[in-house]
């Protein structure tokens, strides 16, 4: 079991990464991983990424940092669970490039939805935190989820109306707040 994951890990990773990989590309962080930079959590379990286009090299990087940083990574983002929001690569905000790599936090749009979805206390609690920086509004959840309810169907664990019901509870706990 590792220890958990410090802002300090993360940019440690991130500047490692990028020196290792042997081709460009872009990472997008997400989750934890967001948080922690953030700084409105001091630790992490893991470190969700999302390599597009992948880094030439950046798998085996990532083998040999997870012992060296003693850090969990793991290869996932909110499309995996969530259809993709339109726009979200243009959404996503930069953090800097180490070698050829570019380093984004993933669209906090899907990071807020796909938290709301699965509806844990701290994934509500991170949702919350995207909010209260303005890093998404509540209209633009709402318009967000309008835009990939088409698509849900394609993710059949997910159930449409439970998860506009998410939503609309999620919304409206902070209109009342």
């Amino acid at each position: 079991m590792r220890a958990e994951t410090t802002a300090a890990k993360v940019w440690r990773l991130m500047q490692e990464l990028g020196e290792r990989s042997k081709g460009p590309g872009r990472v997008y962080l997400t989750g934890g991983a967001t948080a922690v930079l953030e700084g409105w959590r001091d630790t992490t379990v893991d470190v969700d990424l999302k390599l597009e286009p992948e880094p030439a090299g950046a798998l085996e990087a990532i083998r040999g940092l997870k012992e060296e940083l003693d850090v969990n990574v793991e290869l996932a983002a909110p499309d995996q669970f969530i259809p993709p929001l339109p726009g979200w690569q243009q959404r996503s905000r930069y953090i800097g490039t180490w070698g050829n790599v570019a380093f984004y936090h993933y669209d906090a749009h899907a990071q807020a939805l796909s938290k709301i979805e699965r509806g844990h206390a701290r994934d509500l609690a991170d949702a919350r935190e995207l909010v209260a920086r303005g890093l998404v509004t509540t209209d633009e959840l709402v318009a967000a989820f309008a835009a990939i309810r088409p698509e849900l169907h394609r993710y059949p664990a997910i159930d449409e109306r439970a998860f506009q019901a998410k939503v609309d509870a999620f919304v409206e706990a902070l209109k009342t707040s």
